[in-house]
């Protein structure tokens, strides 16, 4: 399962752009596409309320290659949408993490799985769930009681949703 975000530019057209680019990546198929959530942004020292706010989504995949190379080919599209990764968590045009991978366990210098982060965000787990409702974080358990524990602050975006 792929996290899509955008906080600066066209975030909507972005979003849309990004999901069609990742139907092109040779062993890619796109399952699954979210709602759009919106949602503050959030900083090394915590939600910033004066960035820009983000769009979200989830995006489920099939892929036939490795984790590596499904990293390279989103930092790929990433940095075809203006990507600029000169803060940390700074704002962006376009964030694509892999969230899972399968249930793939992995932590080097390129790619932890899963997300270290993932079962914190109200941005990653309420799309996610609407993706998939028996969705578990492996190692972290059911999506769902994730989401329950921290609560959501994100909220569905009334503009029309993501192509499919």
């Amino acid at each position: 399962m792929l996290s899509l975000g955008s906080n600066l530019g066209d975030r909507e057209a972005t979003l849309e752009a990004a999901v069609r680019d990742l139907g092109k990546v040779p062993g890619l198929s796109v399952t699954g596409v979210s709602p759009l959530y919106e949602s503050a942004a959030v900083k090394p020292d915590g939600v910033d309320e004066d960035a820009p706010r983000y769009l979200n989504l989830a995006v489920g995949i099939r892929f036939t290659g490795d984790a590596l190379t499904l990293l390279d080919a989103v930092n790929t599209i990433e940095n075809e949408h203006g990507r600029v990764r000169s803060e940390r968590w700074g704002d962006r045009t376009l964030d694509i993490d892999v969230v899972v991978f399968g249930a793939l366990e992995q932590a080097d210098a390129r790619l932890t799985l899963p997300h270290p982060r993932a079962a914190d965000r109200d941005f990653v787990l309420a799309p996610w769930l609407d993706l998939d409702p028996d969705a578990v974080l492996p190692g972290r358990g059911p999506v769902s009681g994730l989401l329950a524990a921290i609560g959501s602050t994100v909220r569905r975006y009334p503009a029309q949703e993501a192509s499919r």
